[in-house]
């Protein structure tokens, strides 16, 4: 039997369905209707996807922005990657913006901006909110400081994956 780590939060695959639920209730009960939800690609399209379907959301995109390379290591700034939504598209329209925490709030930040630039109304939501964010997102299922481990990359890539072999 392993112990918990107490510097982890640790977040299951069941507790995050609930936490998808009570995410959109709260986004429901606010009563913000988003049009579409953009996904921060990756660790937000899990929360994304989830997020669509409870609140029947039809029209999902996502953009691609890399910040962290590591456990505790990131890269001076966000860098928003190509291929890229384009946000001209969702000029004048309510988008939901997600990703999986904000720990900085920089990415969220990055996008937010992005879509403010675009003429997109915005909000953003995010299953965890640390207290050291910058931008704090309109919804946030739970907060925490601890280093959190998410369902889908508590384990590392599969063998053979990603080293560019067809």
């Amino acid at each position: 039997m392993t112990t918990a780590d107490p510097a982890r939060e640790v977040l299951t695959w069941s507790t995050f369905g609930e936490a998808v639920r009570e995410l959109a209730s709260t986004i429901a009960a606010d009563g913000f209707r988003p049009e579409v939800v953009l996904g921060i690609a990756r660790g937000g399209l899990p929360l994304a996807a989830g997020l669509a379907y409870a609140l029947d959301v039809k029209v999902a995109a996502t953009i691609n922005v890399e910040f962290y390379t590591g456990v505790g290591s990131r890269l001076p700034e966000p860098v928003v990657l190509p291929p890229s939504v384009d946000l001209s598209e969702l000029t004048g329209r309510r988008v939901l913006v997600v990703d999986d925490v904000a720990d900085t709030g920089r990415t969220l930040a990055v996008v937010v901006r992005m879509c403010a630039d675009a003429g997109v109304v915005a909000r953003s939501a995010v299953v965890y909110r640390k207290p050291t964010t910058r931008l704090d997102p309109e919804y946030a299922w739970k907060e925490t400081d601890r280093w959190i481990e998410f369902p889908w990359s508590a384990q590392g890539p599969v063998a053979g994956a990603g080293d560019g072999s067809a």
